[in-house]
């Protein structure tokens, strides 16, 4: 949940901070005292003004890597550790197959760009520096 200071509203507004007070006593605008300040929750602002606030545009990103060389036990341990990573991170999925035949791991990542960026570092870093061994 998003809140507002008085001060956030009356410049998202146009208007005076004590002209939002004002609002705010007289119950035209739904606002929650905390301490000693007001705070108004965006769905309450939108409520006043009539319009939604405009959200910011949403990106993901995809990445797709493939790991050969990688015994089923590597493969497990670094699925392990990037799927571990994926749930600290908000919004980041991460799923792994590995294919025994081939000696392969697919690594899927999907979320925002620098949650994935991550995720590509994790697996560069790893298998360079010889962490997981074949």
């Amino acid at each position: 949940m998003t809140l507002f200071s008085v001060e956030q509203v009356a410049e998202r507004l146009g208007l005076q901070a004590r002209t939002v007070r004002g609002y705010i006593r007289d119950g035209r605008l739904r606002a929650t005292k905390i301490g000693k300040q007001y705070r108004v929750a965006a769905e309450d602002l939108d409520a006043f003004t009539g319009r939604p606030e405009p959200s910011p545009p949403r990106v993901e990103a995809s990445a797709v890597v493939e790991c050969d060389g990688l015994t089923a036990a590597g493969a497990d341990r670094l699925g392990t550790l990037l799927v571990a990573g994926a749930q600290m991170a908000r919004g980041l999925r991460v799923q792994t197959v590995y294919d025994d035949a081939r000696g392969r791991l697919k690594v899927i990542a999907l979320g925002a760009p620098g949650a994935v960026a991550v995720v590509l570092r994790t697996i560069d870093e790893v298998l360079e520096d010889g962490m997981i061994h074949g």
